[in-house]
């Protein structure tokens, strides 16, 4: 047990090592807060419960992270700490019975929570002498040259205390940092993910003329090394140093007597945090929480310190990857399959660490408030323009809208309207189940440019150098216009006869094109030849067709084994052919839809002909029927979870198949068995409700020996 307890406690610790360097150091966060606060609550659980087993070099009794190089270092006569957090109210309430066992009258103080860069800064004789980071909290870097830039920070101050060293917050502003990207963009340099990486990026500048072009704010909260004290209270305090010309933040609320203020300590704090929380969005620069601090500086010094964080002050943390924020618009975008999907335009708002500006809405039933099968969610409201709502990261990648406020709805909010027409071609929308699609097809620019994309992606034809990018320059062409499929694998003839004629100007052959050049386009053409010959599961899936993805793909491939048998069958389909349609039913995860999908993508017409021309232009390669000989498992339908130890999914689907399973990616009535690795999750449990057999990774790897 106890040797279990110890492998566990030093992974954690490795990992919290990591993010403190990653995040205090090198400004890349590899995690995000909220699990790095669970880690964190994790190792005290077991460092409390197993005091044996804890190290001396801990990361629970550390702040920050060591120094980067390049910068002098600055001893903090007064230690930079870091705050203690509280995620719940019964947090905070712990927080305030502990402050009241020593007074039991004390106030306190909250202000939103910068997240940014700490930084200390030194005066003598009203002169800034000195500016460093946290660091290890002991020991600062030195960017006394980068701080003189921001024009928050005072270079002299008037009727300051002989020494005072004041303490707050570098962060960057949203509009300062999507202006910082935008011009990122535009020289091609690297871009930053949030604007606390921007912040602490650019104060860790060794040249400070870079830092200068980088409109950096401060936010002065505290103070550490001085000669007097400001004044007897926290709030005094943050008084005078507004007075001294620092820029504090407005925010900043002092509780008030119960007897006064009609409310508990707890609860003023409570609804102060929800409040912010809700304008979180509009406040125009990142924060993470609420910090509370006992006023007065008498109860301070007597409650004193832990090792790593005092006790008179704490963070109260917003839930994890949620913040509220204003709907600006819905856009309608149309996928490759003629979908219209609704997006929702944000007031930008970082949510886990990731500036987030857009959300999916899903389809037009999401927006009026329910779900497929008609029942209500977010109470049966709908969303609207102008509306405030909160946004959550599904799977931490995902921005999505989750409940909507109806107290903050405009008067004139009215409800969304769906286009009876395609935005990209007029043609006609239909209704399909939840969504509303373009039956414009190939005629549709915008489908026919998500067809490339999906048709080149990483899963399908995976051609070299031919990513996104290519097909949006491709598609506005004139010269060497890539619309259709086919036109991907004759463009290499194209640009020779553009050679070969010496076209001017826009019209001439890539390699003497501004930005090209021959090596490029040698690159280009050579990726293009090698995908010539494509598989035949990537070749079905790169099609496009409507609910066939990556796994049906390959069942399906290992059913008809060739192009012209799955060409044959889809064709028959398509003219309503009732045995072939059959065989493709009989394909785990084939039903009406996709056989619906099938005759429309089929039928004669343009679309079959444009998979025609580009077939011609393929060495498609046919699938060898699996070894079905002394196999256990031939026949049968498998689906793997979880996380595999001696292989990887890939390797596992591809043993499989060569025995003749069919390997599907959900579990289904129709799935004989549900190989699960550590970390199954609903696939597990829908196996047992459907009495699916469960084996683990061994069993499996026995069964198939």
């Amino acid at each position: 047990m106890s040797e279990a307890v110890s492998l566990e406690m030093k992974e954690i610790a490795q990992r919290l090592e990591a993010a403190n360097l990653a995040y205090h150091r090198d400004d890349a966060p590899e995690i995000d807060d909220a699990e790095y606060d669970a880690l964190k609550a994790r190792l005290l659980e077991l460092e409390a419960q197993h005091p044996d087993l804890k190290d001396a070099d801990t990361p629970t009794e550390k702040v920050g992270a060591p120094l980067a190089a390049g910068f002098g270092k600055i001893t903090h006569k007064v230690p930079m700490l870091s705050l203690g957090n509280a995620f719940e109210e019964d947090d905070v309430s712990r927080f305030i019975a502990q402050i009241r066992a020593v007074s039991r009258d004390a106030m306190l103080t909250a202000e939103p929570k910068i997240d940014g860069l700490s930084l200390a800064l030194r005066y003598e004789s009203g002169a800034l002498v000195s500016a460093a980071t946290r660091g290890d909290g002991a020991v600062g870097e030195d960017v006394t040259a980068n701080a003189r830039t921001i024009t928050d920070i005072p270079q002299r101050l008037t009727g300051a205390p002989e020494v005072l060293e004041v303490r707050g917050e570098v962060f960057m502003s949203h509009d300062d940092f999507e202006a910082l990207n935008a011009r990122a963009a535009k020289n091609g340099t690297k871009s930053f993910a949030n604007p606390r990486n921007a912040a602490a990026g650019s104060m860790r500048q060794l040249d400070a003329s870079i830092t200068a072009e980088r409109k950096l704010s401060f936010f002065a909260y505290a103070w550490g090394d001085m000669s007097e004290p400001l004044a007897a209270t926290q709030s005094e305090s943050i008084a005078r140093l507004a007075e001294l010309g620092f820029r504090v933040n407005p925010l900043m609320r002092r509780t008030q007597p119960v007897a006064e203020a009609g409310k508990s300590l707890v609860t003023q704090l409570t609804d102060y945090h929800e409040e912010v929380a809700l304008a979180r969005a509009e406040l125009g620069y990142d924060i993470d929480g609420i910090v509370y601090k006992v006023d007065d500086i008498a109860t301070q010094i007597a409650l004193g310190f832990r090792s790593t964080t005092p006790r008179w002050a704490v963070a109260h943390k917003f839930a994890a990857e949620r913040a509220w924020t204003r709907l600006e618009a819905i856009e309608i975008q149309v996928g490759r399959t003629g979908v219209l999907s609704p997006v929702a335009r944000l007031t930008p708002i970082t949510v886990g660490g990731v500036v987030v500006s857009n959300a999916t809405l899903h389809n037009l039933d999401y927006i009026a408030g329910r779900d497929s099968a008609g029942n209500p969610i977010r109470g049966g409201n709908d969303l609207r323009v102008g509306d405030r709502v909160e946004i959550y990261r599904a799977g931490d990648v995902i921005p999505k809208v989750g409940s909507v406020d109806l107290d903050a709805r405009p008067g004139d909010a009215a409800p969304f309207v769906f286009p009876s027409i395609c935005p990209e071609c007029a043609s006609p929308t239909v209704r399909d189940g939840s969504s509303l699609r373009c039956t414009g097809g190939l005629a549709c620019p915008a489908q026919g440019k998500e067809r490339l994309k999906h048709l080149v992606s990483r899963e399908a034809f995976d051609i070299d150098g031919f990513g996104d990018t290519m097909v949006d320059t491709f598609w506005g062409d004139d010269a060497l216009p890539v619309r259709q499929p086919v036109d991907i694998f004759t463009l290499p003839a194209r640009d020779a006869e553009l050679a070969r004629n010496e076209a001017p100007g826009e019209n001439r052959a890539l390699a003497t094109r501004s930005g090209w050049g021959p090596s490029s386009a040698n690159k280009l053409f050579s990726g293009i030849e090698a995908a010539r010959s494509v598989p035949l599961d990537r070749m079905i899936f790169g099609l496009g067709i409507r609910h066939i993805g990556s796994t049906t793909a390959s069942l399906v491939a290992r059913t008809f084994l060739d192009w012209e048998s799955f060409f044959a069958a889809a064709t028959a389909v398509a003219e309503g052919s009732v045995s072939e349609a059959a065989r493709f039913r009989a394909v785990d995860g084939i039903g009406d839809a996709v056989i619906g999908a099938l005759r429309e993508t089929f039928m004669p017409g343009p679309e079959r002909e444009a998979i025609e021309a580009m077939a011609a232009q393929l060495d498609i390669q046919s699938l060898e029927a699996p070894s079905t000989k002394d196999s256990t498992v031939a026949g049968l339908t498998v689906v793997f979870t979880g996380t595999l130890t001696q292989m990887t999914r890939s390797e596992a689907k591809k043993q499989a198949e060569s025995l003749g399973a069919k390997v599907a990616g959900s579990v289904s009535k129709n799935t004989d068995i549900l190989i699960a690795g550590p970390g199954a999750g609903s696939k597990a449990d829908k196996a047992a409700a459907l009495g699916v057999k469960v084996i683990d990774e061994a069993a499996w790897l026995e069964m198939i020996a």
